[in-house]
Protein backbone atom coordinates (compact mmCIF):
# COMPACT_ATOMS: atom_id res chain seq x y z
CA UNK A 1 0.00 0.00 0.00
CA UNK A 2 1.72 3.31 -0.90
CA UNK A 3 1.92 6.42 1.75
CA UNK A 4 -0.82 8.38 0.06
CA UNK A 5 -2.90 5.93 0.22
CA UNK A 6 -2.47 5.16 3.93
CA UNK A 7 -2.59 8.96 4.61
CA UNK A 8 -5.78 8.79 3.40
CA UNK A 9 -7.48 6.21 5.25
CA UNK A 10 -5.76 7.43 8.63
CA UNK A 11 -7.44 11.00 7.48
CA UNK A 12 -10.69 9.49 7.27
CA UNK A 13 -10.53 7.02 10.32
CA UNK A 14 -9.77 10.17 12.37
CA UNK A 15 -12.42 12.43 10.68
CA UNK A 16 -14.88 9.36 11.41
CA UNK A 17 -13.83 9.02 15.10
CA UNK A 18 -14.41 13.10 15.84
CA UNK A 19 -17.78 13.02 14.17
CA UNK A 20 -18.60 9.71 16.07
CA UNK A 21 -17.79 11.83 19.58
CA UNK A 22 -19.17 14.75 18.48
CA UNK A 23 -22.36 13.45 17.64
CA UNK A 24 -22.21 11.56 20.99
CA UNK A 25 -20.90 14.51 23.26
CA UNK A 26 -24.13 16.48 21.53
CA UNK A 27 -26.97 13.63 22.13
CA UNK A 28 -28.92 14.52 25.60
CA UNK A 29 -30.50 12.20 27.57
CA UNK A 30 -34.18 11.29 27.63
CA UNK A 31 -36.68 9.16 29.12
CA UNK A 32 -36.80 7.01 25.82
CA UNK A 33 -32.99 5.68 26.48
CA UNK A 34 -34.66 3.38 28.96
CA UNK A 35 -36.08 0.86 27.32
CA UNK A 36 -36.80 -3.01 27.96
CA UNK A 37 -35.21 -4.71 30.95
CA UNK A 38 -32.03 -4.00 33.40
CA UNK A 39 -31.51 -6.00 36.35
CA UNK A 40 -30.87 -3.79 39.83
CA UNK A 41 -29.21 -5.17 43.07
CA UNK A 42 -29.68 -2.82 46.21
CA UNK A 43 -27.45 -3.09 49.56
CA UNK A 44 -27.97 -1.00 52.62
CA UNK A 45 -29.58 -0.36 55.70
CA UNK A 46 -33.01 0.64 57.33
CA UNK A 47 -31.48 3.13 59.84
CA UNK A 48 -35.19 4.37 61.73
CA UNK A 49 -38.50 6.16 61.19
CA UNK A 50 -38.98 10.43 60.32
CA UNK A 51 -40.75 12.95 61.64
CA UNK A 52 -40.72 16.42 61.98
CA UNK A 53 -39.01 15.97 65.15
CA UNK A 54 -36.03 14.59 62.77
CA UNK A 55 -34.72 10.78 62.48
CA UNK A 56 -35.62 8.43 65.39
CA UNK A 57 -32.73 5.54 65.14
CA UNK A 58 -33.88 1.94 65.66
CA UNK A 59 -31.13 0.43 67.93
CA UNK A 60 -30.68 -2.59 65.70
CA UNK A 61 -30.34 -1.22 62.01
CA UNK A 62 -31.53 -3.50 59.81
CA UNK A 63 -29.60 -4.60 56.91
CA UNK A 64 -31.22 -4.92 53.25
CA UNK A 65 -30.17 -7.11 50.07
CA UNK A 66 -32.32 -6.94 47.57
CA UNK A 67 -32.34 -8.10 43.51
CA UNK A 68 -34.65 -7.24 41.31
CA UNK A 69 -35.52 -7.31 37.38
CA UNK A 70 -36.76 -3.65 36.21
CA UNK A 71 -38.32 -3.51 32.65
CA UNK A 72 -38.74 0.06 31.54
CA UNK A 73 -41.13 0.91 28.57
CA UNK A 74 -39.06 3.85 27.49
CA UNK A 75 -42.39 6.30 28.27
CA UNK A 76 -41.81 7.22 31.40
CA UNK A 77 -43.20 3.70 33.21
CA UNK A 78 -41.97 0.45 34.15
CA UNK A 79 -43.02 -2.90 36.28
CA UNK A 80 -40.62 -4.45 38.65
CA UNK A 81 -40.38 -7.97 40.46
CA UNK A 82 -37.66 -8.54 43.37
CA UNK A 83 -36.85 -10.57 46.53
CA UNK A 84 -34.98 -9.37 48.86
CA UNK A 85 -33.78 -10.57 52.88
CA UNK A 86 -33.46 -7.80 55.67
CA UNK A 87 -30.89 -8.94 58.14
CA UNK A 88 -30.75 -12.10 56.51
CA UNK A 89 -33.81 -13.05 56.64
CA UNK A 90 -36.44 -13.38 53.45
CA UNK A 91 -38.80 -9.99 53.14
CA UNK A 92 -41.76 -10.67 54.59
CA UNK A 93 -41.20 -14.21 54.52
CA UNK A 94 -41.34 -14.53 50.88
CA UNK A 95 -38.47 -16.14 49.15
CA UNK A 96 -38.82 -15.74 45.17
CA UNK A 97 -39.41 -12.64 42.61
CA UNK A 98 -42.73 -11.42 43.28
CA UNK A 99 -44.59 -7.93 42.69
CA UNK A 100 -47.14 -6.26 40.41
CA UNK A 101 -44.83 -3.25 41.31
CA UNK A 102 -44.94 -0.25 38.86
CA UNK A 103 -43.65 3.00 38.77
CA UNK A 104 -42.95 5.98 37.24
CA UNK A 105 -38.84 7.50 35.94
CA UNK A 106 -37.69 10.85 34.06
CA UNK A 107 -34.51 11.15 32.90
CA UNK A 108 -32.89 15.42 32.22
CA UNK A 109 -30.87 16.11 29.66
CA UNK A 110 -27.83 15.36 31.54
CA UNK A 111 -29.01 11.99 32.32
CA UNK A 112 -29.69 12.65 36.48
CA UNK A 113 -33.40 11.63 36.89
CA UNK A 114 -35.92 10.08 39.57
CA UNK A 115 -37.87 6.59 39.86
CA UNK A 116 -40.72 6.38 42.06
CA UNK A 117 -40.86 2.44 42.90
CA UNK A 118 -44.74 1.62 44.10
CA UNK A 119 -45.40 -2.35 46.57
CA UNK A 120 -48.73 -3.73 46.28
CA UNK A 121 -48.01 -3.06 50.06
CA UNK A 122 -48.71 0.52 50.33
CA UNK A 123 -44.77 1.31 50.47
CA UNK A 124 -43.28 3.71 47.83
CA UNK A 125 -39.43 4.57 47.40
CA UNK A 126 -38.06 7.39 45.84
CA UNK A 127 -34.81 7.40 43.83
CA UNK A 128 -32.55 10.08 42.42
CA UNK A 129 -30.92 8.16 39.44
CA UNK A 130 -27.66 8.94 37.06
CA UNK A 131 -28.23 7.29 33.76
CA UNK A 132 -24.64 6.37 32.27
CA UNK A 133 -22.57 3.76 30.29
CA UNK A 134 -24.70 4.91 26.88
CA UNK A 135 -27.81 3.59 28.95
CA UNK A 136 -26.57 0.54 29.49
CA UNK A 137 -25.74 1.20 33.55
CA UNK A 138 -28.06 2.92 36.22
CA UNK A 139 -26.65 4.24 39.43
CA UNK A 140 -29.41 5.09 42.02
CA UNK A 141 -30.03 5.98 45.87
CA UNK A 142 -33.71 5.68 47.68
CA UNK A 143 -33.79 9.53 48.66
CA UNK A 144 -37.80 8.40 50.49
CA UNK A 145 -39.44 5.67 51.74
CA UNK A 146 -42.76 5.65 52.80
CA UNK A 147 -44.27 2.65 54.41
CA UNK A 148 -48.09 1.72 55.58
CA UNK A 149 -48.07 1.96 59.55
CA UNK A 150 -46.10 -0.35 61.52
CA UNK A 151 -47.49 0.31 64.87
CA UNK A 152 -44.54 0.29 67.73
CA UNK A 153 -41.30 -1.30 66.25
CA UNK A 154 -39.50 -3.64 68.53
CA UNK A 155 -37.45 -0.31 69.65
CA UNK A 156 -40.29 1.54 70.84
CA UNK A 157 -39.87 3.72 67.47
CA UNK A 158 -43.90 4.42 66.61
CA UNK A 159 -44.67 4.44 63.88
CA UNK A 160 -49.10 4.61 63.98
CA UNK A 161 -49.78 7.18 61.73
CA UNK A 162 -51.51 6.35 57.59
CA UNK A 163 -48.27 6.20 56.86
CA UNK A 164 -44.79 6.87 58.10
CA UNK A 165 -41.23 7.92 56.10
CA UNK A 166 -38.04 5.26 56.74
CA UNK A 167 -34.99 6.66 57.66
CA UNK A 168 -33.15 4.45 54.70
CA UNK A 169 -29.35 4.29 53.62
CA UNK A 170 -29.58 2.57 50.14
CA UNK A 171 -27.90 2.38 46.84
CA UNK A 172 -28.71 0.02 44.03
CA UNK A 173 -26.89 -0.84 40.27
CA UNK A 174 -29.04 -1.38 37.47
CA UNK A 175 -27.34 -3.33 34.57
CA UNK A 176 -29.35 -3.25 31.10
CA UNK A 177 -30.44 -6.71 30.17
CA UNK A 178 -28.46 -7.04 26.91
CA UNK A 179 -29.36 -10.69 26.60
CA UNK A 180 -33.05 -11.86 27.74
CA UNK A 181 -33.12 -15.38 28.22
CA UNK A 182 -29.82 -15.99 26.43
CA UNK A 183 -28.56 -19.56 27.20
CA UNK A 184 -25.56 -21.11 26.33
Amino acid sequence: MNSKRLSMLSATAIALLSLNGAAHAGSACSASLLNGAYGFSAVGQVIGLIDSAGVHQFVTQLALNDVSLVTFDGSKHFTRIDVGTINGAPKNGVTSFTGAQSGAYTVNPDCTGTMTIKYDSGVVLGLEIVVTDDARLIKAIIISETVPSVGPTVDAVNCTTTSCSEAVQVSLEGRKVEAFGFRH
